[in-house]
């Protein structure tokens, strides 16, 4: 596979911007799934250790259409730097990666 199909990962503080940004990609298909998880995040931030909750993306695009889901992502996030992390997917069951073929465009 030529790591045609990707996650993107970004994180919010509230679970209701992050639906927004989910539902936006999904409706404008930059996305074929964004699954929404909470978590905790430790992190150094501005000279200070600092925690807090937040809630994860995971992001199932195209690793064509990163630069537009990032470009979605920074315009639409309240973070002075939003942690935005394309990871690619090597292999993955056939239908699947199909799926996500089919749900996407350019």
């Amino acid at each position: 596979m030529d790591n045609k199909y990707c996650v993107i990962i970004t994180t919010y503080e509230h679970k209701e911007e992050a639906g927004i940004l989910a539902r936006l990609l999904v409706d404008e298909r930059l996305a074929a799934c964004v699954q929404m998880f909470p978590i905790e995040s430790v992190y150094f931030w501005n000279g200070q250790v600092r925690d807090g909750a937040e809630i994860v993306l995971f992001i199932k695009s195209k690793t064509v259409l990163f630069e537009r889901v990032q470009a979605v992502i920074r315009d639409h996030h309240p973070y002075e730097v939003p942690e935005i992390i394309q990871i690619p997917i090597t292999a993955g069951l056939p239908d699947y990666l199909r799926w996500i073929e089919e749900s996407t465009r350019l």
